[in-house]
């Protein structure tokens, strides 16, 4: 009975790694061995102080049904009481599997206004003060469109990028900037 416990236990514990082997894994570059981004990739608005540089994403592991991808980055912390969107980007291609720094969208993906009202990429700009929490996710669709328009905003498409999601990555980086 004991060796029986054993082998199921091992069986259990390799799925278990085999499993964790083929979830998907997302890379952002861009941040320093603690997770803080660069200030390079901050806004180049206001006193933000950045150059608004997108940092290189790669990806690895969508399952085989990928139809598209989509990417989001958000700020929970921000305080507007319902976070802020930088960049929603959809209908990337199931073959993608990363984007380099500042490099365009390969057709059909397209970006959503962030929520400095611009499309593309809106790097951070907390106000001084504790730094914020940078959330980048790529999600691995069951759909190789999702019909939405240009003017759809980040939350309403994360709505529909969730209902058909198969799989997503995510990694939280920081930034913040000092008191005056």
């Amino acid at each position: 009975m004991m060796l029986m416990r054993c082998l199921l236990a091992s069986l259990l514990l390799a799925v278990s790694a085999g499993a964790q082997a083929d979830a998907m894994h997302l890379e952002v570059t861009g941040a320093n061995a603690n997770g803080r981004l660069a200030p390079r990739y901050a806004f180049d608005g206001g006193d933000c102080g950045g150059q608004n540089l997108r940092p290189t994403l790669h990806w690895h592991g969508q399952p085989k049904a990928t139809r598209s991808l989509a990417i989001g980055v958000f700020d929970p912390d921000a305080p507007t009481g319902h976070g802020w969107w930088h960049w929603f980007v959809l209908d990337l291609p199931a073959t993608t599997s990363g984007l380099e720094q500042d490099a365009a969208l390969p057709p059909p993906a397209f970006a959503l206004r962030n929520d400095y009202g611009q499309r593309g990429w809106g790097g951070p700009c907390p106000p001084p003060g504790p730094a914020h929490r940078y959330v980048f996710t790529v999600y691995a669709l069951d759909q190789a469109h999702l019909a939405l328009a240009p003017d759809t905003s980040p939350a309403n498409a994360l709505r529909a990028v969730q209902a058909h999601t198969l799989d997503s990555a995510q990694v939280t980086l920081t930034y913040g900037r000092e008191r005056p």
